[in-house]
């Protein structure tokens, strides 16, 4: 196997530095100061210490690796280019361009060898975390000859100081995740200046409290066998995360903008280009790529990763080979899964939330991917899976992940286990903390990633908590999110054929969920086609009655009362929006027939409805404190304002 002189080292790492300048200079557009301080340690990640097969950049066993400061992407896919992946100097050279391999921030799915989609600060971290937690659960079902390796993330100051970071290290120190490396891009620069201008954190300190392994590096940056013997000693602490503070200077080795904080962004003109690569030595070219040098990086990483995608071969061929790894792999059930789920009778009393529980536990034996959890409300969301023990270092297998009250790290971590691999995560909280989380959902969109969010006590039906805990918008603001299937079933068996679809579809799905016990009134059909017909007259309707979740039940009570009164009323359910809009033009007649006046009954507010209704009723307010049922009655949903908002729309 190739390996790479000393001089091979230095000249790579110069070509990675001459592209963090020449790219963003050629898009008007970039960060460079980053990805030229950290040249040197991802070199040596990519020819030293990973296990990766660039011809295979979805190999189960590889190295994950997190840039959680995805404004340096530049560096990323200089790594990429330099050691094999699908990456041309023609990429590079579209940098931040329409429909390049190389935006902005490092997009997964978009471009190979991108394992999360980073940018929002402190995402890749906490995504990390999630990868970590993974690796562990997968390891333990499968065996190290099948799943044993590291996730590898660098994050810098931005990351540290928002606040999924603080959430996610701490989840990880608890868990003692020694298989999770860190390093602390430890730059002292933000956009507006020195960190010092509103960050005094003892970073190291704060870490070690978390329960990390710490080692302040101080200036090695440049010092490759430095950097490689202490990313090996991590790799040897095995019963905590670890953490390497790493000092570094933005925009080295520029004489002109080292350590300046405008090196973050685009502060490089075609002047200081040339002073900086004089001072490195290298042509005055723009993208500066010798045959050479990327001749043998590239030999060096695909050879090597071809050794070790080859051994493990051998080694886990029999369980690669097996139905429960083809599950878990692509996050679905065994064979016949979908048989196990429950179906409940018309007429039964069940709170939906509890109606996921039944269905997860049900299908639980049949998903060997299945992880669940909650933000510390892991009974009251129905995450809950009966006998599986909770995820702790003691117990590396178990399945449940008591996440606490960490509802963004919760997202976050949710979304690295499914880009991982292996994974079909579940968790839960309530629905009006979905803003601890959205970002976290926004990224599971973006990135496809196919995650399961659980929001439980969907309506002003929570009561006696009062509109703190009333979500009367988050409704309407998940359904703007594209990608992003949302689900809000009327009952039991639409909840079980809810968790159906979450298996069956590539992506990410946010089911919502009541409280409040819910008749069944469905047989679950209507969320194959994202709304159905429940209730039907003879001959044409005089009038359509559509509701999401417990209104259903409602609209169908309300039919039946304008039946005494003549009005021939068809009730449907609609649990998504976004399911029904795939539909063809014929089904969605076959639903709302042409003609015929729609009302439209869901309680929260009512933006967007006017899209298929004709009128609505919802709650365009916060709700109050109260008994949940003489909440929604006070706002008018009920079956009497129902009716009598009916008869009205008729009449008009």
């Amino acid at each position: 196997m190739p390996s790479l002189t000393p001089e091979l080292d230095q000249q790579a790492i110069s070509l990675i530095r001459g592209f963090a300048m020449d790219a963003p200079l050629a898009a008007n557009s970039g960060h460079q100061g980053t990805a030229m301080a950290l040249a040197p340690l991802g070199h040596v990640l990519f020819s030293r210490i990973m296990r990766f097969d660039p011809a295979d950049p979805a190999w189960p066993d590889r190295d994950r690796f997190v840039l959680s400061n995805g404004h340096a992407s530049i560096l990323q896919y200089s790594l990429l280019y330099l050691n094999g992946y699908d990456m041309s100097l023609d990429d590079i050279k579209a940098f931040r361009q329409w429909e390049s391999r190389t935006p902005g921030h490092p997009e997964a799915g978009h471009t190979a060898g991108v394992e999360v989609t980073t940018g929002p600060l402190g995402q890749g971290f906490a995504n990390a975390v999630g990868m970590a937690i993974a690796e562990r659960i997968l390891g333990d079902r499968f065996g190290a000859d099948a799943v044993d390796h590291h996730t590898f993330v660098i994050a810098g100051d931005g990351c540290f100081m928002e606040g999924v970071s603080h959430e996610a290290a701490s989840l990880a120190g608890h868990l003692q995740l020694g298989k999770l490396i860190c390093v602390y891009d430890d730059n002292h620069i933000t956009i507006d200046g020195g960190t010092d201008l509103a960050y005094s954190d003892d970073v190291p300190a704060r870490f070690r409290a978390y329960g990390w392994d710490v080692v302040e590096l101080g200036e090695v940056a440049d010092d490759l066998d430095a950097l490689e013997a202490a990313l090996l000693a991590a790799k040897a602490v095995t019963d905590k995360p670890s953490l390497l503070v790493l000092r570094t200077h933005i925009g080295y080795p520029s004489p002109d903008h080292t350590d300046d904080h405008e090196a973050h962004g685009l502060a490089f003109d075609a002047g200081d280009v040339t002073r900086t690569k004089a001072v490195m030595g290298i042509p005055d070219e723009p993208f500066w790529a010798p045959a050479e040098v990327v001749g043998a990086c590239r030999a060096h990483a695909t050879e090597r990763g071809a050794a070790e995608h080859r051994a493990w071969s051998g080694r886990a061929a029999a369980t690669a080979a097996s139905a429960e790894w083809t599950a878990a792999w692509n996050a679905t059930g065994t064979p016949g899964w979908a048989d196990a789920l429950p179906v409940a009778a018309q007429g039964e009393k069940i709170a939906t939330r509890k109606a996921i529980e039944g269905a997860l536990n049900a299908t639980l034996p049949f998903l060997p991917g299945l992880v669940a959890g909650a933000a510390d409300l892991t009974g009251n969301t129905g995450t809950k899976l009966k006998g599986e023990t909770a995820q702790a270092a003691d117990t590396p297998g178990g399945r449940q992940v008591y996440y606490g009250v960490r509802e963004h790290c919760m997202g976050s971590a949710m979304v690295g286990m499914a880009l991982h691999g292996g994974i079909l995560p579940v968790g839960g909280t309530f629905f009006v903390f979905l803003d601890y989380m959205r970002p976290a959902v926004r990224l599971a969109a973006l990135s496809g990633a196919k995650v399961c969010f659980v929001f439980t006590h969907d309506s002003v039906g929570v009561g006696e908590d009062g509109p703190t805990h009333q979500p009367v918008e988050q409704l309407a603001t998940l359904r703007a999110i594209p990608g992003l299937h949302v689900i809000r079933p009327a009952d039991a068996n639409e909840t079980a054929q809810a968790w159906r679809a979450v298996v069956d579809h590539y992506g990410p799905t946010a089911l919502v969920l009541s409280r409040q016990n819910i008749e069944v009134v469905t047989d679950g059909s209507a969320v194959h086609t994202g709304a159905g017909v429940v209730r039907d007259t003879d001959g044409t309707p005089d009038v359509i009655l559509v509701g999401t979740g417990s209104e259903v039940a409602l609209c169908v009570a309300a039919a039946t009362k304008l039946a005494e009164t003549g009005t021939k009323a068809r009730v449907v359910s609609m649990p998504s929006w976004d399911r029904f809009d795939e539909q063809r033009e014929g089904t969605k007649r076959q639903v709302f027939h042409p003609g015929v006046k729609v009302l439209s009954v869901e309680a929260g507010v009512t933006m967007g409805w006017h899209r298929w209704a004709d009128d609505a009723i919802g709650i365009d307010r916060f709700g109050a404190s109260a008994p949940g049922g003489l909440v929604l009655d006070r706002l008018g949903i009920n079956v009497d304002h129902v009716v009598a908002r009916a008869q009205a729309l008729l009449a008009g």
